[in-house]
Order: C-alpha cells, then sequence, then structure tokens
C-alpha cells in the first residue's frame, strides 16, 4: 500500500513547487507583511488576498512532539515508530511535520530542526532532522 499524498490545488501549488525545488516556502501578504502557512487563500492578520511565497531558512525549534506507535493506515506500519512535531520556523511560522533522522526518544521539546524533502510520488514532503 502507498503512502498517502496531499491534494494539490490553485492554493497550495507554489508551496508544493518550492518543495520539488528543495524550498520550504511560506506565504507572505504583500499588504501587511504577516507571514503564515501555505494553505489559505486570504491573509489570516488583514484578509488581504494579495499574496506571495518567501523562502523561510528550513530552521526552527520543536514546540510539541508525540510518538505514533500505532499506524493510522498499513502504509504506515513500516515508518513505527515515528514524531509528529509542532515546529516554530526562525520565520515564526508554526508548522507540523514529522522529525526524521534520529530515535524517537532523542527529540526534545526546543530541540533545533532543519527541513529536509522526501520524495512521495509527484511531491517532495518536508520533514525535519536535527539541526
Amino acid at each position: 500500500m502507498s503512502l498517502p499524498l496531499p491534494d494539490v490545488d490553485d492554493v497550495n501549488r507554489p508551496y508544493f513547487e518550492g518543495t520539488a525545488a528543495g524550498e520550504l516556502r511560506v506565504c507572505h501578504c504583500h499588504s501587511c507583511g504577516a507571514l503564515f502557512r501555505f494553505n489559505h487563500a486570504w491573509c489570516p492578520s488583514c484578509w488581504s488576498q494579495d499574496l506571495g511565497f518567501k523562502v523561510s531558512s528550513g530552521r526552527g525549534k520543536i514546540e510539541a512532539y508525540t510518538v505514533v506507535y500505532q499506524a493510522p493506515y498499513p502504509a504506515f506500519d513500516d515508518r513505527l515508530p515515528y514524531v509528529i512535531a509542532l515546529i516554530t520556523l526562525d520565520e515564526g511560522v508554526r508548522m507540523m511535520s514529522n522529525v526524521i533522522g534520529c530515535a524517537p526518544d532523542a527529540v526534545k521539546v526546543g530541540l533545533p530542526v532543519k527541513v529536509t524533502f522526501e520524495k512521495r510520488g509527484p511531491v517532495s514532503l518536508p520533514m525535519f532532522v536535527p539541526a
């Protein structure tokens, strides 16, 4: 069984074009300057639709995490256990992702991380490794 893929649409296409190019992009409001996650068609600060993307440093810190021991779907069985973390990027944007490249018990709140990308079919997904 193959791993699930995100739905790519007009709103998030520039984000996934960035991940394919090895860039972690964050949404940028041209009206107020806010930075936020890629999946909004309007700025959550001022509701402007005058949006673009900026390339993130890809660095951040873990704010919270959990270790998954029971797969939600059979496709994830061979990845157990794995870490899902809430990461605050250096730019202030928060996102969820997996932490890879270390044992789950090495993950801690405050751990500095940096982005890497996992090719999954037609898309590349951001994952994080200890920095």
